[in-house]
């Protein structure tokens, strides 16, 4: 499968005016979070961004980078990597100017403009240091966050262990790594082990080479990376460094297209539940018809016995009638930062959608308060990966505002959401920016300020988990802690996978709450898809 293929060319663009990116913009009625409201001085200081996703011809495409926000509308500064299968690599592009506004509700956009064009951030922040991001330009579409950088970080700092999830294209079929790397206080690497799947085909326990090296940069210019595992491979990468405890790596000498992030290292395996949401394929279709099956769910770790483990999926627009349950399994003792989680009666691609056995790379991190495991599937059947996270909390807060984001596919390509909402014990309200991509007029589709209203038909389990319908798209949700939701969309029409976070007080700024990165789905969408509107 060619890179520029792997999204198949289907139906035709969405009736839906195309707007445009910059300009024309009318601030809409909001309902703001109980505790205040945001303004342009919320986003202020060096951010770290990111946003994962496909340009018009449904290639894969990656944005990384960080700009400076004066907290009064204007982009003062910050740098830009751009890398894809049709764009190539366009590496550390200095920002000469921008602007940006934050509405009420958290709500806003960012123009970052360079010498080789503009990139437009879609946003919502759900903290004065946090916020989720889509891409909303006409350039292409994807979803990531964007981090405040509190200062600038120091070398010495990285001294330490890191896991890390990066995922993109190779030159002929999808690619997704994870793994551990120690530094010195030089940057330079004292051990790792890394996995790899190149469009199913695994290769597991790579020892990270002690040439490796991750350099953090000076300014807002990017620092450099090359890390090399196995037999002769090196790879070189731009660093965006948020703090000591995370940053973003997107590859940058063109042999793959890849980026994703580096958390700190785990030293153990928390037991108790664990709430994941994964995406992958169904392998069971040829390679240009593959179908992306998403899946959430829960299980609960004993001492590395997996048990009472339920998963909801959406196998190419046909969803789980009810949870699959009685998934068991295994997590190894971890061996250099690494272990293994094996699960068995595990919907994953399988004809029919019948469960079966699978096994995942499993690597520690954690990150502000929140532990977790990033995955990726090492048995050959598939390219499942994703992330599993140690709940902390089983309950969802009502009168509160709420940020959330999207990643789906469809019949016409990729779409990614940016919403803010206020929910009631049973219902909530907010609006909606959609960027709606349309591969057979090689287009996206930008949709500002739309309704979005939504109910919840029954209380949020003990487990923590819950659903939610809306006015354009229904989910499975699965409770990490008091701030942060993963979810899965349940629609006939689209699959998806996403992410919702209380919005804090803006005035206190509030900490940050960050979910690593699911690794991103590279694949393609099920020619039957019919997008609802």
């Amino acid at each position: 499968m060619s890179v520029r293929n792997a999204i198949v060319l289907l139906l035709a663009l969405s009736t839906l005016a195309l707007l445009a990116a910059c300009g024309g913009y009318s601030a809409p009625k909001v309902v703001p979070p109980p505790s205040g409201g945001f303004n342009n001085g919320n986003l202020s200081g060096t951010y770290v961004f990111s946003s994962t996703g496909s340009d018009p011809t449904g290639a894969f495409l990656t944005v990384v980078g960080d700009f400076v926000a004066n907290g009064s509308g204007s982009i003062t500064g910050g740098a830009i990597d751009v890398a894809g299968g049709s764009t190539g690599v366009s590496p550390n592009n200095t920002i000469t100017s921008g602007s940006y506004h934050v509405t009420v509700d958290g709500r806003g956009q960012a123009t970052l403009n360079s010498a080789n064009g503009s990139i437009v951030l879609d946003f919502v922040l759900t903290s004065s240091t946090h916020g989720l991001v889509t891409e909303f330009d006409n350039n292409g579409t994807g979803s990531g966050t964007l981090d405040l950088q509190p200062a600038a970080v120091a070398q010495t700092a990285l001294a330490g262990s890191y896991s890390f999830g990066l995922s993109g294209v190779g030159s002929s079929a999808s690619y997704a790594t994870v793994g551990s790397i120690t530094l010195d206080a030089s940057g330079t690497a004292t051990g790792g082990i890394e996995d790899i799947n190149n469009g199913g085909t695994a290769t597991t326990n790579q020892a990270i080479s002690t040439s490796s090296t991750i350099l953090v940069g000076s300014g807002t210019a990017p620092g450099t990376a090359h890390i090399a595992a196995g037999a002769g491979t090196s790879f070189a990468f731009d660093v965006y460094a948020i703090d000591s405890t995370h940053f973003k790596l997107v590859e940058t000498d063109g042999l793959l297209f890849i980026s994703g992030d580096a958390f700190t290292q785990g030293a153990s395996i928390p037991s108790g539940q664990f709430v994941y949401t994964m995406a992958g394929s169904n392998n069971s279709n040829p390679v240009n018809g593959a179908v992306p099956l998403f899946s959430g769910g829960y299980f609960t770790n004993t001492s590395g016995a997996v048990t009472a483990g339920i998963e909801d999926f959406n196998d190419g627009g046909t969803v789980s009638a009810t949870s699959v349950t009685g998934i068991t399994g295994s997590i190894t003792a971890l061996t250099g930062g690494r272990s293994q989680l094996s699960l068995t009666g595990f919907v994953n691609g399988a004809a029919n959608d019948v469960p079966g056995n699978y096994t995942f790379a499993a690597y520690p991190f954690t990150a502000n308060g929140i532990t977790g495991l990033q995955l990726m599937e090492i048995d050959g059947l598939g390219v499942t990966s994703g992330a599993a996270y140690a709940q902390t909390s089983t309950s969802l807060a009502a009168s509160q505002g709420y940020g959330l984001n999207l990643t789906g596919f469809n019949s016409n390509g990729e779409e990614d959401d940016i919403a803010e909402f206020t929910l009631t014990s049973t219902s909530f309200s907010g609006i909606v920016d959609l960027n709606d991509q349309s591969l057979a007029f090689l287009s996206e589709t930008l949709t500002f300020d739309k309704s979005f209203t939504g109910s919840l038909p029954s209380a949020v389990d003990s487990n923590g988990r819950g659903t939610a319908t809306t006015n354009y798209f229904n989910y499975d949700f699965y409770v990490v802690n008091s701030n942060t939701f993963i979810f899965l969309e349940v629609d006939n029409s689209q699959v998806g996978l996403g992410v919702f976070e209380q919005q804090s007080t803006p005035a206190a700024g509030g900490a940050a709450q960050p979910v690593a990165s699911v690794l991103h789905p590279v694949m393609a969408p099920h020619a039957a898809f019919r997008r609802k509107r």
